[in-house]
């Protein structure tokens, strides 16, 4: 097929070119009419100082430098643009240097769509049906070729397909309005969470500065109290230590009388055994190793009876280990009595004084240590190990408090980041943000996962290769032939969404990819290529490509 030679033309015919077909010279189209209606002479398009009789124009010889009097023959194909790369054989310089003014020779192909045949194809012996269906470049009949016109069945069959890509167009396009408004209502959405979490944290930061204040009034409060307790005097501390170090050889007596029972179980358990081999052993067997371990026996038990102090041992361990009280040990509370401390001072003398006087005076006594405290001139002996229950309640309140803002922070910077980021117009991609397609080529598995990354898996198994992060959404221009089923990124402007920074390639930089997209009724991942070492480029066919102006067809963006 020559397709790709060539510049295709959708449209109609001007009325006017149509009525004047009859008298124009042969492969003149329709924007080029004007040049050639019928006069005695003719003015070459791009040298119109250089002027010829009428009768020179398709005469198989080339007349003007850029071969304009020559539309309906190949005298001038060497000048042709679309005829071969240059140098040309057939040119003494191995150049034309210029080029002809005229795209091709014009076949009207009535009944279906005009188009441009390259010169170098007319009167070459072969039927272009692909561009000229009604035969008309073959009219020299070269090597008895003959070519029909099959313009009624071809451009039956062309409009039968265009159709179906209109529909599927149309269906497309349905499709991306239904995601472009589900796509806002996410977005909606996003926009009602930030709204609802800033109201929260607004609650929430007040509510910790109320529970800042109260733990900071509690806490303030304990410094300022005067608490009486043992530790206070002197007497006071080595009382609680004394108390304390008795307790502690309490706790080890009980252990060792513990394991002191315990071997006293197995010595009598040992005890019973070698009571029934006394007992049972035969006498007039003649082992001496046997008599003797028996006389050993009786003489252990023998030593044993003698002694009666463990029953009163007993009674004095139990004695010793009772809790101290007031019907025996120490009776630790005579002690803490007699302590006369800072404390006791101070409420014996606030005990002398008028009800009101006694508040006014403990509270101006409060705020002063609390003053000293704070400006470092008394040391603060509250730590959370001794705080109060109160004082510990209100700091807990204040740091779940303190937790709650902050974690309310970070999820309204994440959906703030979520708003911020680039979705595509019409904020398209967040429907598909997250959803993934794939396609098996060769020996890999290769995904697309929207917005997120690429990936590339063996079919053999193991772990799925990065291929790139989603950076950034860019245009670019493609330059490829239209596919007859439709999955093809054609010619135009497209949208690549470029994914970014993948996995380390071996001897080689990070992987990356450009994902094409093209208009598609469907999510589909089309083809997957290596453009370079670890640079990949997917086509991929999804509605959210598909625009206004990105209707199918050969005509857009060749004119």
């Amino acid at each position: 097929m020559r397709q790709s030679q060539a510049l295709v033309l959708l449209g109609i015919i001007a009325q006017n070119g149509i009525a004047k077909a009859a008298s124009l010279p042969r492969g003149v189209g329709p924007e080029f009419v004007k040049f050639y209606e019928i006069k005695d002479t003719f003015a070459c398009i791009a040298h119109p100082s250089i002027v010829i009789k009428s009768s020179q124009v398709n005469d198989n010889t080339c007349d003007c430098p850029d071969g304009s009097d020559e539309p309906g023959t190949a005298a001038c194909a060497l000048l042709d643009s679309l005829s071969p790369v240059q140098p040309l054989p057939a040119s003494l310089s191995g150049t034309t240097n210029t080029t002809n003014a005229l795209p091709g020779f014009w076949c009207a192909n009535k009944g279906h769509v005009g188009a441009y045949v390259p010169f170098l194809f007319v009167n070459d012996g072969v039927c272009d049906y692909d561009l000229c269906c009604d035969g008309t470049e073959e009219y020299g009949k070269v090597g008895g070729v003959k070519c029909p016109n099959k313009c009624a069945e071809i451009g039956k069959e062309w409009r039968r397909v265009e159709k179906e890509r209109k529909d599927n167009f149309e269906r497309a396009n349905k499709k991306r309005r239904t995601m472009v408004k589900e796509s806002k209502e996410l977005r909606r959405q996003v926009e009602a969470r930030v709204s609802k979490i800033e109201g929260e944290i607004r609650d929430l930061e007040q509510k910790e500065a109320e529970l800042r204040a109260k733990f900071e009034e509690v806490e303030r409060s304990e410094r300022g109290k005067v608490v009486k307790n043992e530790g206070t005097g002197k007497l006071g501390v080595l009382a609680g230590l004394a108390k304390s170090r008795i307790n502690e050889l309490r706790e080890a007596l009980a252990d060792i009388v513990d394991e002191r029972q315990q071997l006293q179980d197995k010595v009598s358990e040992l005890e019973g055994i070698l009571s029934a081999f006394k007992e049972e052993y035969n006498p007039n067997f003649n082992d001496e190793g046997v008599k003797k371990a028996v006389r050993a026996w009786e003489d252990y038990a023998a030593k044993k009876t003698q002694g009666s102090e463990e029953e009163s041992n007993e009674s004095g361990l139990e004695e010793i280990m009772k809790e101290d009280g007031e019907s025996s040990g120490i009776n630790w509370n005579e002690f803490q009595d007699e302590g006369v401390t800072d404390t006791d001072i101070l409420y014996s003398f606030e005990a002398y004084l008028p009800g009101p006087l006694r508040d006014f005076l403990h509270g101006k006594i409060n705020n002063l240590r609390v003053w000293l405290i704070e400006n470092g001139m008394l040391a603060d002996t509250v730590s959370k190990e001794g705080e109060s229950q109160l004082v510990k309640a209100a700091r807990e309140a204040h740091e779940a408090a303190t937790r709650d803002v902050q974690s309310k922070r970070t999820t309204l910077d994440q959906e703030k980041r979520d708003l911020e980021k680039d979705y595509g117009n019409d904020d398209i991609f967040r429907i598909l943000n997250g959803k993934c397609t794939s396609v098996e080529a060769g020996e890999y598995e290769y995904e697309l996962c929207w917005m997120t990354q690429t990936t590339q898996k063996s079919k053999k198994g193991g772990s799925r290769t990065n291929m790139g992060n989603f950076q950034t959404i860019s245009f670019k221009e493609s330059d490829e032939e239209e596919r007859h089923d439709g999955k093809g990124l054609g010619r135009g402007k497209r949208m690549v969404l470029e994914y970014t920074n993948g996995q380390h390639c071996w001897n080689g930089p990070n992987r990356r990819t450009d994902v094409w997209l093209a208009c598609a009724e469907t999510e589909e991942l089309w083809r997957v290529s290596e453009q370079e070492k670890c640079v990949y480029k997917m086509e991929v066919g999804t509605p959210a490509a598909c625009e206004a102006l990105d209707q199918p067809g050969h005509v857009k963006d060749e004119l």
